[in-house]
């Protein structure tokens, strides 16, 4: 039986014991008719927490045995009242207590409790984020680990939404995702919610559905817990200067409502907690030491046991990865982020055009794998159509002359396991690529 049905059930017995002593009250006063309303009500109550029970363990049990006999009693005494047959209240009630015992005692010890936990991440590339804690829980046989996939939007430079998108489909193979619009996360009260994205309504380039904000699911189970989706390198926790450039990841929406919030060491552990100490309060501190916890990176685990041998390249890639010898060419990791380009603008498509020259003039030896951020086009068709339009027209010709591999896949794994060295920008990729062990390179727009 789910956890929060074993205490609505709980909390009803408690109300109909309570209802036993008023009920006992009410007799001696005289009260009749009130009292024969609340033993009717008395019986309603039994009669949901049997149906509860026979929901989720089936028919037969004794706990429901016991509130059938529990009914009859309260059947008896309210006809006995009714045709002004002597009673004695305290030995009704105390007769009535007794099945009531015997059925909480069997929902906190007999009735096995499962736990109801659902991820619900919104990108594919993203899933990585939450895998390593979904499968772990997915191998525990007391809990149901749900994952729902959300929709998302493209956001306007206005800030109204245009194309909505749902990504359940790119999903690995050996994921079962359940359709969003088949979950009822009010109805179904999962014990727990796993999510990835911070921002709600704040993400100025994308959205996820509203349905799905922070600010809105958090009442909607007994426990909602961030991930973040992102990784980033040393810091010094003590130095809230130095913090300056990641603050606008620490403090996000999510923040408000989370109850637990997971991120993957202890010195960001406690950069997480000085900055939101700093930022709202620092008598705040103890509680953001109470729920922000270290659990090791579902990207870094899957990182450290890659192998190439895990992942079967696509025949084009093959081809384009192989010499006419029949031996492997090295393959590059390009990697292309959103902030350099809008930061850096026309400097930084200058820099990524001169970067696809270089590998094309050595594509005997080299191949390039080009996988930029899933956010570049949402990003610079909100911000910046006008470089837009031109970074397109170097995708288009890149794709176009085919010499080189154009990853947009969520599978960025496999971008990592069959690469033999990564160029490109600063990001949290760099951070994963580093468990590899294989050699990085980090570009210069000026360079």
């Amino acid at each position: 039986m789910r956890r929060y049905l074993k205490k609505q059930c709980l909390a009803t017995i408690d109300v109909l014991c309570e209802a036993h002593t008023e009920i006992e009250k009410l007799i001696s006063q005289g009260e009749m008719t009130t009292c024969i309303d609340l033993l009717g009500q008395c019986q309603q109550g039994a009669i949901t927490v049997g149906d509860t029970i026979e929901s989720s363990e089936g028919e037969g049990t004794d706990e429901v045995h016991q509130l059938e006999t529990y009914c009859e009693m309260v059947y008896q005494l309210s006809e006995d009242i009714n045709t002004g047959k002597s009673v004695n209240a305290r030995k009704a009630v105390k007769n009535l207590d007794k099945p009531l015992v015997i059925v909480a005692n069997g929902i906190r010890s007999r009735i096995p409790t499962e736990k109801e936990v659902v991820f619900l991440p919104y990108k594919a590339s993203m899933w990585d984020s939450l895998e390593s804690v979904w499968i772990e829980m997915k191998n525990d046989s007391s809990v149901n680990a749900i994952v729902v996939p959300i929709p998302y939007f493209d956001k306007n430079p206005d800030g109204s939404v245009r194309a909505m998108h749902y990504e359940g489909a790119e999903f690995p193979e050996d994921v079962p995702v359940v359709d969003y619009r088949s979950y009822n996360i009010k109805e179904r009260h999962p014990d727990a919610i796993y999510v990835h994205n911070p921002y709600d309504e704040a993400n100025h380039i994308t959205t996820i559905h509203p349905d799905y904000y922070s600010s809105r699911i958090y009442e909607l189970t007994d426990e909602l817990v961030y991930i973040p989706y992102f990784i980033l390198g040393d810091v010094d926790p003590e130095n809230i200067e130095g913090l300056e450039g990641v603050r606008h990841l620490i403090i996000t929406n999510v923040m408000k409502y989370a109850h637990k919030v997971m991120v993957w060491s202890e010195d960001w552990r406690k950069a997480f907690i000085n900055v939101m100490s700093d930022f709202v309060g620092e008598d705040t501190r103890e509680y953001w030491e109470k729920i922000i916890e270290v659990q090791e990176s579902s990207k870094l685990k899957r990182v450290r046991n890659l192998k190439e041998s895990d992942y079967n390249m696509p025949s084009d890639w093959v081809e384009k990865s192989t010499k006419p010898d029949g031996s492997k060419k090295k393959i590059v990791f390009y990697n292309t982020g959103v902030d350099p380009l809008l930061k850096e603008s026309d400097k930084m498509v200058d820099k990524i055009e001169r970067v696809l020259q270089t590998f094309k003039e050595n594509v005997d030896d080299i191949t390039l794998l080009w996988r930029p951020h899933p956010l570049i086009e949402a990003t610079l068709t909100s911000m910046r159509p006008d470089l837009w339009g031109r970074y397109k027209r170097i995708v288009d010709t890149y794709k176009a002359e085919d010499w080189g591999i154009y990853d947009d896949t969520a599978e960025l794994e496999r971008a990592i396991a069959v690469s033999d060295a990564y160029y490109g920008d600063q990001s949290s990729v760099v951070w994963m690529y580093k468990e590899t062990g294989k050699p990085i390179m980090i570009q210069n727009c000026e360079v």
